[in-house]
């Protein structure tokens, strides 16, 4: 008896898994489908659940519209989030081993004081960011898009709390060698922590994928648009163009799905490791 009711729990389970999937993929079928269809498909209350002609013209067409420029919309997001990436785990990595791991006074009150920015609404900040940038004439470029965003408190967080449990035996062995903190965090910390930095640097990519206020007010210029901003853009008070929203929709979601399945092992390991909970 006990057994068969083991069995059925299980069956149970893996009904409620297999159904929470399909359902998590009906957004995913859904870009698919009506970004090959046509916009009457799209609109038609005759729902079929593939359109009986396929228009992978689609695709082309998105790429030849000269009113968006998805090509270096999709371009200038790739930069600002692979250097938003790299800018991030740099400073808060570095942030984080050196309130963990270098003597100073005042490094709790520091460690408080990262983690009090955290309850501050990202609007409080927004106007006077802006200005900054303004003044520096950074606007429409690269640098307006990505040094605001470099610095990030919760990574800070992250990396601080994992650091507290690295061994410090490899320190010890490292500085017996003569190697400074610098050199002990570049030749024996990093290298030994591929996990967290892979998990934070997951979360800022998909971060700075998906952002789009601030580029949206800092990217006044069609060619410093990021791909969330294009998309904005194929739906405005005048036209919907359903079928180009859709197919941008589903190929701006590639490198994201690409980063987090190859990382996504990262993720779960960096997130158990650092003593988020502790």
């Amino acid at each position: 008896m006990h057994d068969a009711r083991v069995r059925v729990g299980r069956a149970l389970r893996l009904v409620l898994l297999i159904a929470l999937a399909l359902l998590f993929l009906v957004p995913f079928y859904l870009l698919v489908r009506n970004g090959l269809a046509s916009e009457e498909d799209i609109t038609s209350p005759d729902w079929t659940f593939f359109p009986s002609t396929l228009h992978f013209s689609n695709v082309t067409e998105l790429f030849r519209d000269s009113t968006v420029p998805m090509a270096r919309s999709l371009l200038n997001s790739a930069l600002i989030a692979v250097l938003t990436t790299l800018g991030t785990l740099l400073l808060a990595s570095l942030a984080g081993y050196g309130l963990a791991r270098i003597p100073y006074r005042y490094a709790n009150h520091v460690f408080y004081a990262i983690l009090a920015t955290l309850m501050v609404p990202a609007a409080v900040t927004f106007v006077p960011s802006f200005v900054l940038v303004s003044s520096l004439g950074w606007v429409s470029t690269l640098r307006g898009l990505i040094v605001p965003t470099l610095f990030s408190a919760f990574a800070c967080f992250v990396f601080r709390q994992y650091f507290l449990g690295f061994p410090r035996e490899l320190e010890d062995a490292a500085r017996v060698d003569g190697l400074g903190y610098w050199r002990t965090y570049w030749r024996v910390v990093v290298p030994n922590t591929r996990p967290v930095f892979a998990a934070v640097g997951t979360i800022v990519f998909i971060g700075a994928w998906n952002s789009f206020l601030w580029p949206l007010v800092i990217g006044q210029d069609r060619q410093a648009w990021t791909v969330q901003v294009a998309l904005a853009s194929f739906s405005t008070s005048q036209v919907i163009r359903l079928h180009e929203l859709f197919v941008a929709a589903a190929v701006s979601i590639l490198p994201l799905l690409v980063v987090f399945l190859f990382f996504q092992r990262w993720i779960v390991a960096g997130v158990e490791r650092s003593g988020i909970d502790d």
